[in-house]
């Protein structure tokens, strides 16, 4: 006999495909077995039909198409025998789903098998119906399904009622006809009849409003009886497992007692003994105890109030804390966590089990245990709690201390009593996980030493000690950067020692030295070294003896590859050698940066800086709103709907950009022309205003392109070359400030486009 043939056994088939060594020739003998079937399906084999669809279905589950097959599935259902039909739904569930047309085709021999006098014929008709049920199958045989509801065998009540429960899943609407049928299955006394007759009426409840006032109304009583005569009942062995009778049918009933006392207070009041008693005797050293436990601590916190049980259940899942298993610590931290919101007292008794829940060494845990942590937080236990959070800190994985750091961070500043708590956790935060703080926690750490004046002095020494220790944490360095340029003075002088401090001798070299570490890490990025640079410029100020040492350091980075740095260090260096009698006006401390504008930042909208439609504003950066002038259009800083005023508010930001006085006074003589001409800042900035020249004369002509002139290109060029200021009107204006060269009454010179917006060679 041909050993690919269609008369070749099931087992030769599957020991042929498992002999193949690769996935090739896997595919070769997959596809001959499949040529010889289908040659057997054209010749309408009858012989070995059921033989060919098990060898299908074998195929099927290797992952191989056979949906060639389909209809053999169909020819085998309509045999009289038993045998082929059994292989026929079988196939009928394996290879087709709902979704297949085909099925419409066997919904006239599943009523057939519904009402055939053979049970076990009608137990296959069951199985299929109840696992690949369409609603037009749903609606046809419903009247078959209900009936057989009260079937004498108890297994075909068992399999209707599982075929109901997806009946009313695809056709709710025909849930009310399976109301009765299912409330006369929970008073049965056999165990599998009536687990299944529990689930439809728990299905009933959840489709139909009125299955559940009906079954709570009627059956709750009965519910209860049933529960406690299952949890009273002596040893049986055809139910027992590991001690307990039937825990399956207690997890059910549970479930079902669970829906039916939501939200009903009266239904709540009736089955409260029992599941006091449910979870007061059942032993929690088993799997199925366990359980038990775990579905009757979910109905107990479901139902309506009762303090006592709720206390009882919350302390099952303190012990489930202490168990072993990963599973039942996991499952009840996320009961716990639907807990706080219903008794929060009663769960901070396990404060100190979950605390060491987030130590453990499986991952969910840690993680969910933290967020527990998170939620049990309150301005009376902050304290205990961030401090086992932040010892932890120390020991925990790499991968787990980003989100730990953040639930610190969240914590400390929402619930800290106190500034000097708060700036004491956060320093400890940063010397221990300072490269995983988000920059929004330092700002906000920044606001808060700006505020707290009394705390400037101890801050700064807490931050230089710790910056000895932990120079490796980059935030940490930028806030001891800022601190020390804003209060190294203090830190010299011992300012603002408080009690608790013990003293520290830190001299000018030390604490130039800090900035200087800084700035020279490999590790620092930009905006360290640009931090250190402004700090650096502060200090020269403050410390007179080391302000030839600060010099050198600047100088250093006049050469810079990054252009932000060689710019700060250019201006810098200017400053400090050409510009001492300004410079302690510019290094001045910063002032007080005002908690509720940055809180407002942060939440999206900052108060007082709300703009009209007549004068849009934008938001300086010490929160003050001014005008929005035309180039701040230029610059997209306010909204382009907005119409651009014609005050001169905006010539402070011009004058700012390029050093002219464009005061009303200096315009006086030329404002009429201008207004006239329709010129405005910007239109003179670009040149592209009216023909006449005479009215622009007073501003600067960058660009020299204004095309009325018919100027030569040469002269244009070098109009570009020399940026002429025109000093036809420059007798009431203020002579223009150069950072770098000091007060010139002429312009200077060199590249001047440059030098106005601060670019240098």
């Amino acid at each position: 006999m041909n050993p690919f043939s269609s008369g070749t056994r099931l087992r030769d088939m599957i020991r042929a495909i498992r002999a193949c060594k690769t996935a090739a020739e896997e595919r070769a003998v997959v596809r001959k077995e499949c040529a010889a079937i289908r040659a057997a399906i054209n010749e309408n084999d009858n012989d070995y039909r059921h033989r060919n669809l098990a060898k299908l279905m074998f195929i099927h589950m290797l992952g191989y198409p056979t949906h060639f097959g389909q209809m053999e599935c169909l020819k085998l259902i309509a045999s009289p025998e038993f045998p082929e039909k059994r292989i026929g739904y079988l196939g009928l569930m394996l290879l087709l789903d709902e979704r297949q047309e085909v099925l419409m085709l066997v919904t006239n021999s599943l009523k057939q098998d519904l009402n055939h006098t053979n049970q076990y014929i009608v137990g296959l008709a069951l199985c299929a119906l109840g696992n690949i049920c369409s609603a037009e199958m749903a609606r046809d045989l419903a009247p078959e399904v209900e009936r057989l509801l009260q079937f004498r065998d108890p297994n075909i009540r068992k399999k209707a009622a599982l075929c109901s429960i997806r009946i009313i899943k695809k056709v709710p609407d025909l849930a009310e006809n399976f109301i009765n049928p299912a409330t006369s299955l929970l008073r049965e006394k056999h165990h599998g009849v009536l687990i299944t007759g529990v689930q439809l009426c728990t299905d009933l409840c959840k489709i139909s409003t009125e299955a559940l006032e009906h079954i709570r109304k009627k059956c709750t009583d009965g519910l209860v009886r049933t529960l406690k005569d299952l949890a009273n009942s002596p040893y049986s062995p055809e139910y027992d497992i590991a001690g307990i009778t039937d825990p399956f049918l207690h997890i059910r009933l549970l479930k079902l007692l669970r829906v039916l006392g939501e939200g009903n207070a009266d239904a709540s009041d009736t089955m409260n003994d029992i599941l006091a008693q449910v979870a007061t005797k059942t032993e929690s050293n088993k799997v199925a105890g366990n359980a038990i436990l775990y579905e009757c601590v979910q109905t107990i916190m479901s139902i309506e109030d009762n303090g006592g049980l709720r206390v009882l259940a919350i302390n099952i899942l303190g012990r489930f804390l202490s168990n072993r298993d990963n599973n039942i610590r996991y499952v009840a931290l996320n009961m716990l966590m639907k807990a706080v919101t219903a008794d929060a007292q009663a769960v901070q008794r396990h404060r100190a089990t979950i605390i060491e829940c987030v130590k453990d060494s499986d991952a969910s845990i840690r993680k969910r245990a933290l967020e527990l942590v998170y939620v049990l937080v309150n301005e009376t236990n902050v304290k205990p709690l961030a401090k086992e959070l932040i010892d932890y800190l120390e020991v925990s994985d790499l991968d787990f201390r980003e989100d730990l750091t953040a639930k610190i961070c969240s914590i400390v500043a929402k619930y800290s009593p106190e500034k000097i708590w708060y700036i004491d956790q956060m320093l400890k935060v940063l010397s221990e996980a300072g490269n995983f703080v988000k920059d929004e926690v330092w700002y906000a750490l920044v606001v808060v030493i700006s505020n707290a004046s009394e705390l400037h002095g101890y801050t700064v020494r807490a931050l230089y000690r710790a910056f000895q220790t932990s120079a490796e944490q980059e935030t940490l360095v930028r806030v001891t950067v800022w601190c020390i340029g804003e209060y190294g003075d203090m830190l010299v002088n011992n300012v603002g020692m408080l009690d608790i401090e013990d003293p520290i001798t830190v001299t000018e070299s030390d604490a130039v030295d800090v900035i200087e570490i800084a700035i020279k890490r490999h590790a620092s990025d930009l905006t360290t070294k640009a931090m250190a640079l402004v700090a650096l410029l502060k200090l020269s100020s403050r410390f007179p003896s080391c302000s030839e040492r600060i010099k050198e350091i600047i100088v250093q980075f006049k050469g810079s590859f990054v252009l932000e740095l060689q710019q700060r260090a250019i201006e810098f260096s200017s400053i400090i050698s050409k510009h001492q009698n300004i410079r302690s006006t510019l290094v001045e401390r910063m002032p007080v940066l005002d908690e509720a504008t940055y809180i407002g930042r942060r939440a999206g909208s900052l108060p007082g800086a709300a703009s009209t439609p007549t004068a849009p504003s934008f938001n300086l950066p010490n929160g003050v709103a001014k005008p929005v002038a035309p180039l701040v259009d230029l610059l997209d800083l306010s909204s382009d709907d907005a119409p651009a005023p014609s005050s001169s508010g905006g010539g402070d930001i011009l004058q700012d950009l390029l050093g002219v006085d464009l005061s009303p006074a200096s315009q006086q003589s030329v404002a009429g022309q201008a207004s006239k001409s329709g010129n405005d800042v910007l239109l003179d900035l670009l040149s592209i205003g009216s023909p006449s020249a005479e009215s622009s004369s007073s501003t600067v002509d960058i660009l020299s392109s204004n095309s009325s002139n018919k100027a030569p290109v040469s002269s244009s060029l070098d109009g570009l070359s020399s940026l002429s200021l025109s000093t036809k009107t420059t007798s009431n204006a203020a002579p223009m400030m150069n950072l770098l060269d000091g007060f010139a009454p002429s312009p200077p010179t060199g590249c001047k486009l440059c030098l106005a917006f601060g670019h240098y060679h």
